[in-house]
């Protein structure tokens, strides 16, 4: 093979591998992304990484590099471990944002990394060791989502939740057009029910400054629950009227949150 082009292959493998680890390939030639951490944002059940698609375009737009990766949803314990392997993959700061579910995986997942610079929940589960949650969501009154939300679907030894169409915008995104939820409701990834009980290990916001958006108008965790949290974790707190969804319906809020973070 020609010098010329197995250095161009070389270059661009280079280019390559720096872009999907994360590495600060544009930061080397100045592009924007020097000096920023890279933004890890990590989706809860019944969704997936597209909910995240508005605040990463304005993320990215800010010369931030971003990776929103699959929540496998299967336990904490697994889910968090999976989340850990992909950040032992990145080069450089972090900052991890969190919505629901995801906050539970953060909170476990950036213990002993010291790439992780700050933490950030949306609308999220911030757990102390021991914590559930079932436990975290039932411990204020207001939650409308309980047993009889969920359809429950056994596969292989576990059983899937979902949360049922007919209460899907109520309980999840009542601040989304029903068009928006009545596809939402058909294409939610469902979560493990037995991550309901499975207690949390030491918290990474211990260690780990974080950030924390409450929703005030969430049916799926009470902004009681939230505003609990939070201030157990000392986080910096802000509030936005929105769903559970707040990455969704504000997102130039959740994103603002981020980059306050992230600087």
């Amino acid at each position: 093979m020609p010098t010329t082009r197995r250095a161009l292959i070389a270059g661009s493998a280079a280019v390559a591998a720096g872009t999907l680890l994360g590495a600060p390939a544009a930061s080397a030639q100045g592009r924007p992304g020097q000096n920023k951490p890279t933004v890890v944002l990590v989706h809860g059940a019944f969704a997936d990484a597209s909910g995240w698609k508005d605040v990463a375009r304005i993320l990215q737009c800010d010369g931030y590099q971003v990776l929103a990766p699959a929540n496998p949803l299967r336990s904490v314990s697994a889910d968090s471990a999976y989340l850990a392997s992909i950040l032992a993959t990145l080069t450089g700061p972090i900052v991890l944002a969190a919505h629901s579910y995801g906050g539970m995986v953060i909170t476990n997942a950036a213990l002993g990394n010291p790439n992780v610079k700050a933490l950030v929940y949306v609308a999220a589960f911030a757990p102390d060791q021991g914590d559930t949650l079932q436990g975290l969501q039932l411990q204020f009154p207001g939650s409308r989502l309980g047993p009889e939300a969920l359809d429950f679907r056994p596969y292989g030894e576990g059983v899937d939740g979902y949360v049922k169409p007919a209460v899907f915008r109520d309980v999840f995104a009542g601040d989304l057009p029903k068009a928006t939820t009545d596809v939402m409701a058909v294409t939610q990834r469902p979560g493990d029910v037995r991550t309901l009980q499975e207690p949390s290990g030491a918290p990474a916001w211990k260690s780990i400054p974080s950030w924390y958006l409450v929703a005030r108008n969430d049916h799926l965790i009470p902004p009681a629950a939230q505003r609990f949290m939070a201030q157990r974790a000392g986080a910096r707190t802000t509030e936005v009227n929105a769903s559970h969804v707040a990455m969704i319906s504000q997102p130039r809020v959740t994103a603002a949150v981020i980059t306050s973070a992230a600087r």
